[in-house]
């Protein structure tokens, strides 16, 4: 017999049967377990619904290992997402309750519980299903029944597992776990049999476990008081957008941006009208912002409101400067998204923008020698 490959590899067709269920039921909070190397936890930080990422495994150094990859990127400062989203890694063991992992929405446990001892699986559903009680559970383990088609395989696939259940044996301990604890489970896998051998069933078996009930808020309160017992080895807070300093950050950078682009736009039309191809060095020196722009820290616009009205959103020159309307800023699509109202810009950019004396307009220099 042909020795059988699976692509892509069944540890990655059992993450993508996770990320899958993520897009689909869009959980905020997900947790999991055996989390190892951080592989799954990785691929899941990039699922836009997750808020609250957590993983738990018996041995610290191997999380130690890679969980710098859970960590933000410069870039994600530099650009912070909308959503928070906040990634923890607890040492523990599965076997013991910790309200750290109460209220989620979905608990993963993949290729875990072959691992565990006699004592420790007896102990599992009353702390998965009972206690830290998921709206869902994905829990996979090895298909006995697909062994004798892998070469090599004499007993068990990994010299740590504690045991390989048929497809029978795994679905009569999910349905009396899930029967006890007010679940329902459904059953599937990933990595086909090859054609002809089907009636041995997929090579990883999973069951899915939805929760149908709701739990009061005595109960949860009653959970939250019970010892923690994890140790905490590993925490990151991303940048978001609804932290208030990073939108400020955001909203202040865009808005520095655009006023320049505005500019930029603005010098080239007014050379034109003047009757000249090219831009001046004086102008061409205005571009980009951040490298040589100054802004007035005062300028005198007497009656500047009544002007502005006349003028419209339209940038003007007004003592040796270029004002960009506020409304003008506003209508561009990435400032209304950031800021919502117009009485939110002012208020974010106040302070950190230099504004006009009746504040409805960004004021941007044009120095005499030429730097903008």
């Amino acid at each position: 017999m042909e020795p059988i490959t699976f692509t892509p590899p069944l540890y990655k067709q059992r993450y993508q049967f996770v990320k899958s269920l993520v897009e689909k039921y869009k959980p905020k909070k997900v947790a999991d377990l055996g989390c190892g190397e951080c592989s799954l936890l990785w691929k899941l930080k990039f699922c836009s619904s997750i808020e609250v990422l957590a993983g738990v495994d018996i041995s610290e150094d191997v999380m130690k290992e890679k969980m710098h990859t859970l960590s933000p990127l410069p870039c994600e400062y530099l650009q912070p997402s909308w959503r928070p989203l906040v990634v923890t890694l607890y040492q523990g063991s599965v076997a013991q309750k910790d309200p750290n992992l109460l209220g989620f929405d979905m608990i993963t446990c993949i290729e875990l519980i072959e691992h565990l001892e006699t004592e420790e699986l007896a102990a599992f559903p009353d702390v998965i299903f009972g206690f830290w009680a998921p709206v869902m559970a994905v829990i996979s383990t090895p298909n006995s029944e697909f062994n004798s088609l892998l070469p090599g395989v004499k007993l068990f696939r990994h010299l740590d597992h504690k045991f390989e259940w048929s497809k029978e044996e795994f679905e009569s301990w999910a349905l009396k776990a899930a029967g006890c604890y007010g679940y329902t489970v459904e059953f599937t896998g990933v990595g086909k049999p090859p054609p002809g051998a089907e009636s041995v069933g997929f090579c990883t078996q999973i069951g899915i476990f939805v929760r149908n009930y709701m739990e009061t808020a005595e109960t949860v309160k009653y959970k939250m008081t019970i010892s923690h017992v994890y140790k905490t080895i590993f925490k990151a807070v991303y940048p978001s957008l609804q932290d208030e300093k990073y939108l400020q950050y955001a909203v202040v950078s865009e808005v520095l941006y655009q006023a320049h682009r505005i500019k930029s736009l603005w010098d080239s039309d007014h050379a034109k009208e003047n009757g000249h191809n090219q831009a001046t060095e004086e102008e061409k020196s205005c571009w980009p912002p951040g490298h040589c722009v100054k802004f007035l820290k005062k300028c005198d616009l007497r009656g500047h409101q009544e002007r502005s009205q006349s003028r419209g959103t339209e940038p003007f020159m007004q003592d040796n400067a270029v004002c960009i309307p506020l409304e003008k800023l506003f209508s561009i699509p990435r400032v209304k998204q950031l800021c919502g109202t117009l009485e939110t810009l002012i208020k974010m950019i106040t302070g950190k923008v230099e504004l006009s004396v009746d504040g409805s307009s960004v004021i941007v220099r044009i120095d005499e020698d030429g730097n903008g």
